[in-house]
């Protein structure tokens, strides 16, 4: 016998097919689920209206698949020593830190780095040759802030530090495993924090017949310290000054601030000791390849965009061959004009074509070697017309330069169009070699860009390029220097008065004000601090003012304002 359910379902056979808890049988209540004949009853009075098992998967808390792949295993127990070390951390977090960057950083890095080691050891992770490049490059970083003053190239050396260490502790090969992975320090300070108190108290019920004796033992040589320094500094006054260069000044005003940087080592310790013993596997994180396109609808938008790139090179070339004079009169533009109407429009250009290099690659034809050998020639063409571009963007830097002078934005940027056209040059081996090792490449050469941009001195390189060309053309902006770092000052040191005390006058006075203790000061701001004792900067016998001063004026900024620099003026501005 067969039936029809209501609304025109599908029919079944009742004789082969019992009626499911979904369904409802002849007699029964509406929306009452029906159950086998002989528990019927007692699945009602229990739970009447219990989902279906769809419902409940569909509102089960199963994470991710992709969540489940990149998770880390439970991590190891902690060790006594990696402890230790986060406790060391924390404190010399607290003493060290609050002064100010210099040495103090690699004081404290090193404790942190004993602590992840330990942990690592513990885990039973071996060390490899990229661990110890990324650890290596990190440490090295971080020596920027101790031979440089400037403030922008030290806050780039130490987030590259960070990040640079985040990679050694969690490793990668692919994309998802570099760039996460240099951020998975972020990840780990909840759970960091957590495992590191289940390890204490673990630690301390094994262990607590021998807490006592540590306590009393640190207790009385820190009195003894204290007692005897205070004795021994009070007789002798060479001994004093050598005690209080060395200890740091620490006041009960400052407790609020200390302790919070007690915190912040204490929870980056154990953050990285944590990721150390159980890293999140962000190389398992799989990114789909997109849809391959047709060979025409692919390669015809790229081929448009090459003649487009040829095409302005070409001009390029025709003005480098015919002489910036030339357009410049047809133009009617001044120098800065031209200069600054190209170089960021030739910026983005080289940024863009980065983004479209990538998006080219996640839908190139894939079919065969036909379409690889397309791939190649198409975006190889690209990546060489875009080296181009990069240099036509630097010519352009170069003539604003020689022309306006030299400032920390144009500094920075002509930095970054150089570290882009390295990036290009990466792609295009990678394009020969296999791209296995590119996504490192690109992070170890992005960490080596900001190393060398903080150990050639930016300050130093602005002071001195327009100290040339002050020596060439007669013309400097004094006023611009006052907001330099102490890097500048030997090459400040080089101009004739009244000149050069105008120039260092913002300088001098900042070293004055700001007296940071031995591990907070940097080799620049020493070098400095000794050129002015033995030159003092003498502001009341000279006059520091645009009039008087031969060559003082600032129409050497000419048409600057638009690239953000305080100070300069607009070309509305000058007679």
């Amino acid at each position: 016998m067969r039936c029809a359910r209501l609304g025109g379902g599908p029919v079944s056979d009742v004789r082969d097919t019992p009626p499911s808890a979904s369904e409802p049988g002849p007699g029964a209540e509406p929306g009452v689920p029906v159950a086998e004949p002989k528990q019927a009853a007692k699945q009602v009075k229990a739970d009447p209206y219990k989902p279906p098992p769809q419902w409940q998967q569909w509102q089960s808390n199963e994470p991710a698949a992709w969540l489940v792949r990149v998770r880390p295993g439970p991590p190891a127990g902690v060790r006594v020593a990696t402890l230790w070390s986060a406790l060391a951390t924390a404190v010399l977090s607290a003493f060290l830190l609050g002064d100010g960057a210099g040495l103090n950083l690699l004081i404290v890095a090193v404790p942190a780095a004993l602590g992840a080691y330990f942990a690592a050891r513990t885990a039973g992770r071996r060390l490899r040759p990229w661990t110890c490049v990324w650890a290596v490059g990190g440490v090295v970083l971080l020596a920027v802030p101790v031979l440089r003053d400037a403030g922008w190239p030290t806050f780039l050396a130490v987030v590259s530090a960070l990040a640079a260490g985040s990679l050694a502790l969690h490793g990668g090969r692919t994309w998802p495993g570099v760039l996460l992975g240099s951020l998975g320090l972020l990840g780990a300070i909840g759970s960091g924090m957590a495992w590191g108190a289940r390890g204490l108290r673990e630690r301390a019920g094994s262990s607590r017949g021998r807490w006592g004796p540590v306590v009393r033992t640190t207790a009385v040589a820190a009195v003894l310290l204290i007692v005897f320094g205070a004795l021994f500094a009070g007789a002798d006054a060479a001994f004093a000054d050598l005690l209080g260069g060395l200890i740091p000044d620490v006041s009960v005003a400052d407790g609020p601030w200390r302790f919070l940087l007690f915190l912040l080592g204490l929870v980056g310790a154990l953050a990285a000791a944590h990721t150390a013993a159980a890293p999140v596997r962000w190389d398992r994180f799989d990114v789909r390849p997109g849809r391959a396109r047709a060979r025409w609808e692919w390669a015809l938008p790229l081929i448009v965009l090459n003649l487009l790139f040829a095409a302005f090179i070409a001009v390029q070339l025709a003005v480098l061959f015919g002489g910036y004079d030339k357009v410049l009169r047809e133009t009617g533009l001044t120098y800065a004009e031209y200069a600054r109407q190209g170089f960021w429009q030739l910026l983005w250009a080289t940024l863009l074509t980065l983004l479209v290099i990538a998006l080219a690659l996640r839908w190139a034809p894939r079919a065969g070697a036909r379409d690889r050998t397309l791939v190649h020639v198409v975006l190889g063409a690209l990546c060489a017309l875009t080296l181009v571009v990069v240099a036509s963007a630097l010519r352009r830097m170069d003539l604003y330069v020689a022309a306006y002078g030299l400032t920390r934005l144009r500094v920075s940027v002509a930095a970054m169009e150089l570290w882009l056209g390295l990036v290009i040059v990466l792609i295009m081996a990678a394009g020969i070699f296999g791209v296995k090792w590119l996504p490192r490449a690109v992070a170890a050469s992005g960490a080596v860009a900001v190393l060398v941009f903080g150990l050639l001195s930016p300050d130093g390189m602005v002071a001195n390029r327009n100290v040339q060309r002050y020596e060439s053309t007669g013309k400097i902006d004094v006023e611009y220097f006052q907001e330099l770092s102490a890097d500048a000052v030997p090459a400040l040191d080089r101009l004739p008065e009244p000149l050069r005390s105008c120039a260092l006058k913002g300088i001098a006075a900042n070293l004055e004000d700001t007296h940071k203790p031995w591990y907070a000061s940097s080799w620049g701001e020493w070098r400095a601090r000794r050129i002015l004792a033995d030159r003092k900067v003498d502001t009341f016998r000279y006059a520091c003012g645009d009039q008087g001063i031969p060559g003082a004026g600032r129409d050497q900024y000419d048409g600057d304002a638009q690239f953000g620099e305080e100070g300069e003026i607009s070309p509305s501005d000058v007679p």
